[in-house]
């Protein structure tokens, strides 16, 4: 008889259900997407009734259209955006305030005090993290500041905090799980990827000691039980990971020196670096890659906050083309000089820049400019992106040949012959290329039973198709460069 896994893929602009079999075959995909929210310059936000309401409209919707049965479902996988942050109250399930967004720049100041007060080394020594408004803690502290009623609410011993998957996860409980897991803890600035616990001493700095915080899991876990009122069945959680550590399981990277992109909202790279947590001279993060058997297996990562965003911008907000397919059609049609570049930093830089005070800017604009050439920039952009991430894991000591990645974007196959060009590496791209999905429903399938151990999951990989350099390096470091100097112009520190 059939297994089926249900994989929940909670991201930053919509909510999926994807319907998978025990040979990790796709049998059904239901994607809605859901409002963004910016109430001022830098601040990201999302209603949480919105999250919840359009993932349980997914899942229900990929079910009636495969035609499962809930019953047949054998487990349920979530996979999320990360650090984005919620607060509720436990006694209603509401939710105090809106999720603040990963993308959200609201707390830069009082990151700043933090690193003014000497506190740096220490946050990185023991989460793997830079100081930055990206991660969960600081999002935490500004509700208990400017949300009235939180603070009381938290010293009652009424506030839970959860990143999405243990919002997502209480709600389909009915407030029976309040868990999380290894790698979203590892994204809060307030757990210790050494000991796998909450630091106490982090979060008094911080100043949110009043707050709930979940149970710490393995990635592949048993996470509870969904009321059989949202599906029509009982079906157990077994799997949860941030998206970019599903992501890093999804695409096989279970050996050292393996490595993985991600082009969605933001571009995400991260590399296993097996059982040792290096710590990155050149601002990159050391984090969880995934746990499990109580086994943690440690990676280094680069994240760019605007990859598809920049897309999806050139879209909506400038209206260029009514749809992202056509972006491949209109940058062929670019000028060769690429000499526009596009430096998408709408709500800052990540790495390996960390100003999130920087703001986006278009450079090398002429009269002769055209639509085709800003959006040969955008998605350029990117690539260019991409490459100073790879520059700065190089410097610590990083050594690969190739890259696989995954995501929305790299359906085009101009974005990954030029990622190719302008990396100078072999690419490759595989037969799914949605693998954050993939990824969490097999960690669902490892502890249901379905697979017994990573070397099988990892036999599912397979090639849809590899890209080779075919632009010369002294093309590649000028278009670089260029890239380079455009990134000075919109940098508010060094």
């Amino acid at each position: 008889m059939t297994q089926y896994i249900l994989a929940i893929d909670q991201g930053t602009t919509s909510s999926r259900a994807i319907l998978f079999d025990e040979k990790g075959a796709r049998l059904g995909q239901s994607q809605q997407e859901f409002p963004q929210i910016f109430p001022n310059d830098g601040w990201v936000e999302h209603n949480p009734e919105d999250i919840w309401s359009s993932t349980i409209a997914v899942c229900r919707s990929v079910l009636k259209d495969t035609g499962i049965d809930a019953k047949s479902v054998a487990s349920i996988g979530i996979t999320n955006q990360r650090e984005t942050t919620i607060l509720w109250d436990t006694e209603t399930g509401e939710a105090v305030y809106n999720a603040i967004v990963w993308q959200d720049r609201r707390t830069s100041e009082f990151c700043q005090s933090l690193h003014d007060h000497g506190y740096s080394e220490m946050v990185q020594a023991k989460t793997g993290l830079l100081i930055d408004p990206y991660f969960s803690a600081t999002k935490i502290r500004w509700v208990l500041d400017n949300v009235e009623g939180a603070k009381e609410k938290a010293q009652a011993g009424r506030l839970a905090f959860g990143t999405v998957d243990t919002f997502l996860l209480w709600r389909l409980t009915n407030g029976q799980s309040y868990k999380t897991d290894a790698t979203n803890a590892a994204r809060t600035m307030a757990f210790n990827i050494h000991t796998q616990e909450w630091d106490q001493q982090l979060i008094d700095i911080l100043g949110i000691t009043d707050v709930q915080w979940p149970e710490v899991m393995d990635c592949s876990d048993d996470f509870g039980v969904i009321d059989a009122q949202w599906l029509g069945a009982e079906i157990p959680v077994n799997g949860i990971a941030g998206d970019q550590q599903a992501a890093l399981v999804g695409q096989a990277c279970f050996k050292p020196g393996m490595i993985k992109s991600t082009y969605g909202t933001g571009c995400f790279m991260i590399l296993n670096t097996g059982n040792k947590a290096i710590t990155s001279q050149h601002k990159l993060l050391t984090t969880v890659g995934y746990r499990i058997n109580g086994e943690v297996t440690y990676a280094l990562e680069g994240s760019i906050f605007v990859a598809g965003a920049a897309i999806q911008w050139l879209r909506d907000g400038l209206k260029l083309f009514t749809d992202a397919k056509e972006t491949q059609r209109l940058a062929m049609q670019a000028k060769n000089d690429a000499s526009v570049y596009l430096v998408p930093a709408f709500t800052g830089l990540g790495a390996p820049y960390w100003d999130p005070d920087a703001r986006g800017a278009m450079i090398g604009l002429t009269r002769d400019t055209s639509v085709e050439d800003i959006v040969s920039a955008g998605l350029r952009s990117v690539c260019y992106q991409s490459k100073d991430l790879v520059g700065a894991m190089q410097q610590d000591g990083a050594v690969f040949h190739s890259l696989r990645v995954d995501g929305g974007m790299v359906v085009n196959d101009l974005v990954v012959q030029f990622l190719s060009d302008i990396l100078d590496i072999r690419v490759e791209r595989p037969e799914i290329t949605e693998t954050t999905a993939l990824g969490v429903a097999f960690l669902a399938g490892l502890k249901c039973g379905i697979y017994q151990s990573l070397d099988e999951v990892a036999d599912f990989w397979k090639a849809n198709k590899t890209f080779e350099p075919e632009i010369d390096s002294a093309t590649s470091e000028r278009l670089y460069q260029g890239w380079q100097n455009a990134v000075e112009r919109v940098r508010t520190r060094n």
